[in-house]
């Protein structure tokens, strides 16, 4: 079985919301990309969300991100998987929230991408951390969910900006 790494936080000193995904999937980790695969709804939606011509160009989601005050990381640093399903993550080493929350004291509110982070985050955060956490409905072509239905429930990042 692999040991997988996530990517490195995209974030910087006016993120006011941090959004967590559980860990890479296969075609991110072989594009070295966030939600990389097209049957992800993550960059959709966030085009959508920020009012903005949908782009799969990575180095024009990562500043839509930016320019809309969003981070972006995984709550898992490493872990073996075989596959892309979060069910079949063992052996997880979490990623240090705690820290970047810290170092980053604008972010005023965190979303998880799944029910996956959400429980993750928990472990590490606890019940009563301080900052208001909202658990989304996954943005994976697993969860299948309407598109319309999750930008719904994914429109709540816009009362927090």
């Amino acid at each position: 079985m692999n040991r997988i790494n996530s990517f490195p936080p995209i974030v910087d000193e006016h993120s006011e919301i941090l959004i967590l995904g559980s860990a890479p999937g296969v075609k991110s980790l072989q594009m070295q990309q966030y939600y990389a695969h097209p049957q992800n709804q993550f960059w959709k939606l966030m085009f959508y969300l920020f009012d903005s011509e949908f782009s799969t160009d990575y180095n024009t989601r990562l500043e839509l991100l930016k320019t809309n005050k969003v981070a972006l990381w995984d709550v898992i640093e490493s872990c073996e998987r075989k596959g892309s399903l979060d069910t079949e993550i063992k052996d997880e080493i979490d990623n240090n929230i705690l820290e970047l929350i810290e170092n980053h004291p604008n972010i005023k509110t965190i979303f998880c991408n799944g029910q996956k982070s959400y429980k993750n985050l928990l472990k590490i955060l606890g019940k009563n951390f301080k900052i208001p956490i909202v658990v989304l409905p996954s943005t994976s072509p697993l969860h299948t969910v309407k598109f319309e239905e999750k930008l719904e429930k994914w429109k709540v990042i816009k009362d927090f900006l």
